[in-house]
């Protein structure tokens, strides 16, 4: 087994530890970022598969309108608000002396329909994406069909043949546990210890199997992992 490395040496390398630890204001900048036409090549996605997903979120929003109400004011699209905020533009110019122009913006991903994070997003498409998937290859649905019908029992009884599982110190587990149980999926998402008990007894309430660990989240998710890789009904 290796031995801890001394704080002392890790404050040696890593100077900025000494400022934190004597609750100075610091701030730290990646010095291996790359430019973004390099990083965004290595992603392995482009402007078409943007546009594809896209396109299966506005097929989505006839169900999301129907199972979901709260996403009617924004036409069933999963959209956060954006917010001006000029008194903290305002705090921002006397602390540093600028006159800032124009307005200041936050964009409010807490306040995101269904789950209320940011991981409303990637995770709940996902689970639609696997859901559309299932749907076209039962003969349930076609590309131009009204998605509201993936609020129904048949819909329902289908999805129910297949299991969801993901591992989660909570935002993503609410948002793929709360669209998985809502769209009829058995879904179970394994949590670490960190994760809040608020979280978890929601996701409960929805009908969720929340599996509880007493250690990290790279336990969790190799458990949940594992559960997937026993079971091909399980999409993980």
């Amino acid at each position: 087994m290796s031995q801890i490395q001394p704080l002392t040496d890790w404050q040696h390398s890593h100077p900025l530890i000494t400022e934190m630890m004597a609750l100075q204001e610091c701030s730290w900048f990646n010095p291996g970022i790359a430019p973004a036409a390099e990083g965004l090549a290595d992603v392995g996605l482009s402007a078409a598969d943007v546009a594809d997903a896209s396109a299966r979120l506005q097929r989505f929003a006839a169900y999301f309108r129907q199972a979901f109400p709260e996403t009617a004011a924004s036409a069933g699209i999963l959209e956060s608000p954006l917010l001006a905020m000029p008194a903290f533009q305002d705090a921002l110019g006397r602390r540093h002396g600028m006159d800032l122009s124009g307005r200041l913006w936050l964009k409010a991903d807490s306040q995101l329909p269904i789950s209320g994070s940011i991981k409303a997003r990637g995770g709940i498409y996902e689970v639609l994406k696997h859901a559309e998937d299932l749907a076209l290859r039962h003969k349930l649905l076609s590309p131009d069909d009204d998605y509201a019908k993936l609020d129904t029992p048949a819909a329902r009884a289908l999805f129910s043949r297949y299991k969801i599982a993901v591992g989660s110190t909570g935002n993503l587990g609410l948002s793929i546990g709360i669209i998985g149980a809502k769209l009829g999926f058995h879904t179970t998402v394994h949590m670490s210890a960190d994760a809040r008990q608020w979280k978890k007894d929601m996701l409960r309430a929805h009908g969720v199997t929340v599996v509880e660990y007493s250690s990290d989240y790279s336990a969790a998710v190799a458990q949940g992992r594992q559960q997937a890789q026993s079971d091909p009904a399980c999409h993980f």
